[in-house]
């Protein structure tokens, strides 16, 4: 990871999906390259789907939605009351004053309290816009972002593993906010379409010739916005897709921070993460600069129109053919109405961005590759007899099977210890018995019942696995065992015991309430280890697999922990456990030693046994223990 120079880093793909049923099946549905493009969609099209998830948002918070767009409605007729008011005003309040040089009193009250009346209405229309159309994007968020992060957690193992961590929290994150941010000017945008057709009414009673003056400038303002629309879509969508590929550097590196800083590696990190970011500036400020171009001129063409009223107003009501409070109504409208095509403007170029943003999230919700879980049970509560039955398992794009008809039993009540060589499908076994994947042909049974048979809770209840990478939650160390079982504090201290737990944890400033910090980084390695083998054991499990969970525990310790859990399986209260180990003395504990080999099982036996007569386990375990003297 840190070991590389800054190279261009290209986005990460969207989450795609594998081809076997228990990895996800293709989907088609997206259009968003890897780059950030839009793919070869055309923006017709863009748009076209754009204005399909606006109706699928609409159709989600229909009441809310329409009470936001009646408060933009509201708002759009009292901004057209509010020239109407001015035209009046001008025309017996203004007018008549100058002429007479006095001010009629009762006339100024009724302009005052019409324009009063009017600002207090378009003020609740505004709050009615704003507030509510923000309560239907924060919903559409809520609600997106946990159908996201559900998916992530019924999607297999395998398929996690082919996407980096950085790209689904932008996925869950980022990317469900662009996909809804075009509801923020939704509501406004859809009000002013019926301020835009009071506005065009009002002129047209006003002035008729001064309206379609003022109307030569439309066809231009609409003109120049579906270019500017054509000319965004794609910037604004590889700066959404770069946001993503930025997530994923900085994740990448947070997590890795010991790697990086052990190595000396810090200036590498930050040129990779500069030159993403600069890609990401870059993007930002192209899309910026197209606006700085386009937005002065929708601003600017409206006032053209308002000029043209003007100047050919004064004509008109100088030949008698118009009244004052007319022209001023008709000049103020067309600065009104210039607000609905700039609205509409904001809604078109937030278009493509939400578009992006949706098809990202969406690959992950049309994903399906969520395994299918049976309704059966394993019956009883006591320890269970563990069955592999000619068992293969092939990881995706790989060459070769990890696993090669594997056929093994392990007796209920026993601790029997997995040993082999690197790669040789010892953490394979593991995964498969905690059905993170399934394996690609054979079966395992517990108890004789099938493992892809068992609901998902009677595989949660059944088996506990602890893995080679401890990890912990920042929480209190009772939360990390107890993970919201609702256990009494006996029940936790018991567990830590068990794993020799139990005087570190009463050493800690707040005991079970210790706040562990991030990833518990403010424990050993061997602590961590030992409270996540609690965290198993609590949950009473019948096959219990520890997958090398002891390798960071001094020996001694380890040894009392493996007594301790070979006592409890041997009394007929614990589980049947199955236990990955390279320590001699750790695998001497187990009832029956396992040697696996290039993914088969090549001997079987008690350590004495396999000792005498295998060379290969001999060396195998006279190696390890080599390495660790001289280690130490």
């Amino acid at each position: 990871m840190s070991g590389r120079a800054a190279p261009e880093r290209p986005a990460p793909e969207r989450p795609d999906v594998a081809d076997d049923s228990s990895n996800g099946t293709p989907d088609t549905g997206s259009t968003v390259r890897a780059d950030g493009a839009l793919g070869s969609a055309q923006p017709d099209r863009i748009m076209r789907r754009g204005f399909g998830l606006l109706g699928r948002g609409i159709s989600e918070q229909r009441g809310l939605f329409a009470l936001s767009v009646l408060g933009s409605i509201v708002f759009g007729a009292m901004t057209v009351a509010d020239a109407w008011v001015l035209g009046w005003a001008t025309d017996n309040v203004i007018r008549p004053s100058f002429e007479a040089g006095d001010v009629e009193q009762g006339a100024l009250m009724v302009a005052t309290a019409l324009f009063i009346g009017v600002a207090m209405l378009r003020a609740l229309g505004v709050i009615g816009r704003r507030l509510i159309g923000g309560i239907v994007y924060y919903r559409l968020v809520a609600t997106y972002r946990r159908k996201v992060t559900r998916k992530y957690l019924v999607l297999p193992m395998s398929w996690h593993h082919r996407h980096p961590t950085g790209q689904l929290l932008s996925n869950a994150n980022a990317d469900v906010e662009a996909a809804w941010a075009v509801f923020m000017p939704l509501p406004m945008a859809v009000g002013v379409i019926a301020m835009l057709a009071a506005a065009l009414v009002a002129m047209v009673e006003a002035d008729l010739v001064l309206t379609l003056v003022g109307l030569i400038i439309f066809p231009a303002l609409f003109g120049i916005n579906v270019f500017y629309q054509r000319w965004l879509s794609p910037k604004v969508a590889r700066a959404q897709a770069l946001r993503g590929d930025l997530s994923a550097v900085a994740h990448e590196s947070f997590d890795g921070a010991m790697v990086v800083k052990s190595l000396g590696r810090e200036s590498d990190e930050t040129a990779r993460f500069s030159s993403a970011t600069d890609e990401l500036r870059d993007a930002n400020i192209e899309v910026g600069r197209i606006r700085s171009v386009f937005d002065p001129i929708l601003e600017a063409l409206p006032n053209l129109g308002v000029l043209l009223v003007v100047l050919l107003g004064v004509g008109r009501v100088a030949s008698g053919a118009a009244e004052p409070g007319d022209v001023v109504q008709v000049a103020y409208l067309f600065t009104v109405v210039a607000f609905p095509v700039r609205a509409i403007g904001w809604l078109l170029g937030e278009l493509p961005r939400s578009v992006v943003g949706w098809d990202r999230a969406d690959s992950v919700l049309q994903t399906h590759g969520q395994m299918a879980y049976g309704s059966d049970t394993v019956p009883g509560t006591d320890a269970v007899e563990l069955r592999l039955r000619d068992v293969v398992h092939r990881f995706d794009d790989a060459e070769g099977d990890v696993l090669r008809g594997v056929d093994l039993q392990v007796p209920r009540g026993t601790v029997t210890a997995l040993v082999g060589a690197t790669g040789s499908g010892k953490s394979t076994i593991t995964t498969l018995l905690a059905r993170l994947v399934d394996p690609t042909d054979g079966r395992i049974e517990l108890d004789g019942v099938d493992l892809r048979s068992l609901s998902h809770r009677a595989v949660a209840d059944t088996v506990a696995v602890v893995p080679q990478t401890t990890f912990l939650f920042d929480d209190s160390v009772r939360e990390n065992v107890s993970l919201g079982r609702d256990l009494s504090d006996d029940e936790v201290w018991q567990a830590l015991r068990t794993v020799q737990a139990d005087q570190f944890v009463a050493a800690l400033p707040a005991g079970l309430d210790t706040q562990l910090g991030e990833r518990g980084t403010s424990l050993s390695g061997g602590q961590r280890q030992r409270l996540a083998l609690a965290r198993a054991l609590v949950r009473d499990p019948r096959l219990l697999v520890m997958d090398d969970a002891t390798s960071a525990v001094d020996p001694e310790v380890e040894q009392r922990i493996l007594r301790a859990l070979a006592e409890r399986t041997s009394g007929g209260s614990g589980p049947t456990v199955l236990v990955v180990a390279y320590r001699k003395a750790t695998i001497a504990l187990a009832d029956d030693v396992v040697l696996l080999e290039g993914g088969r099982v090549v001997d079987r036996g008690s350590h004495g046994e396999l000792l005498g007569r295998s060379a290969a386990y001999r060396d195998l375990v006279d190696a390890y223990d080599q390495a660790r003297e001289a280690r130490s």
